[in-house]
């Protein structure tokens, strides 16, 4: 179909940084709901425990580019206490109201810090770590600005960055329409969802964009519900299966 053949440049209301923090809450909320029901978050999940497990002694650190209010990270430390991986965390997002947010959730999780920053703006040379995870944040750049953008999340890994993000496709699109009108409560995230699916992607265009990324060997692998896993690793060795 025409509409999905090339990315929407369309913005999502939950970008707009004026937003009621009780909004952006609301919004987050659904967000979090739609990961875990269509399993999203063990795209996620799965993708770093493979890395833990081939050294479980090793201490590991891991960064959330885009965290939101964090519930990928407070996921992913509760796995690790579970496993007995010692991991810290740091989340970066862009939003400060976010940040506010994931602090405020994350009381009870002292191996989780929290940065309000801009991957392309600042110098964050001090959060450097292990592994970087990008999940549902890469559709919200623009084109022009994806190579730069993965090739910084490359320069803040050590081991591997961890994209998971959407595959541009009608199937998707309506998937979501029909999930939103059953389980998503605002209208915002009913809104975005559907604009998030356009600004998705299709395979060729993450090889496309991961090509441009110096001494980094791009992994691409499709995933229910309409997913895309992409790993960025300095080593061939770094599995997604």
């Amino acid at each position: 179909m025409k509409a999905f053949r090339n990315r929407t440049n369309e913005a999502e209301l939950m970008e707009d940084a004026t937003l009621a923090p009780e909004t952006l809450n609301a919004v987050l909320r659904d967000v979090s709901l739609a990961n875990r029901l269509l399993g999203g978050d063990r795209i996620t999940h799965n993708a770093v425990l493979r890395i833990l497990r081939k050294d479980p002694a090793k201490e590991y650190s891991i960064m959330d580019v885009g965290c939101g209010e964090g519930t990928m990270l407070r996921q992913l430390a509760l796995i690790c206490r579970k496993n007995k991986y010692k991991v810290k965390f740091t989340g970066l997002d862009i939003n400060r109201a976010a940040i506010k947010l994931a602090e405020t959730y994350s009381m009870d999780f002292p191996e989780i810090k929290y940065h309000a920053g801009d991957l392309l703006q600042d110098d964050l040379e001090e959060l450097v770590s292990d592994i970087v995870l990008c999940t549902l944040t890469l559709h919200h750049i623009p084109s022009p600005q994806i190579p730069q953008f993965l090739e910084k999340l490359t320069n803040e890994a050590r081991i591997a960055v961890i994209v998971n993000d959407l595959q541009r496709s009608p199937w998707a699109y309506y998937l979501f329409k029909i999930f939103s009108a059953i389980f998503i409560k605002t209208k915002i995230a009913r809104h975005d969802g559907l604009v998030s699916v356009k600004r998705g992607f299709r395979r060729k265009e993450l090889f496309a964009f991961s090509s441009q990324v110096p001494e980094y060997y791009p992994k691409v692998k499709w995933k229910w519900a309409f997913r895309y896993l992409l790993i960025l690793a300095p080593s061939k060795s770094i599995d997604h299966e």
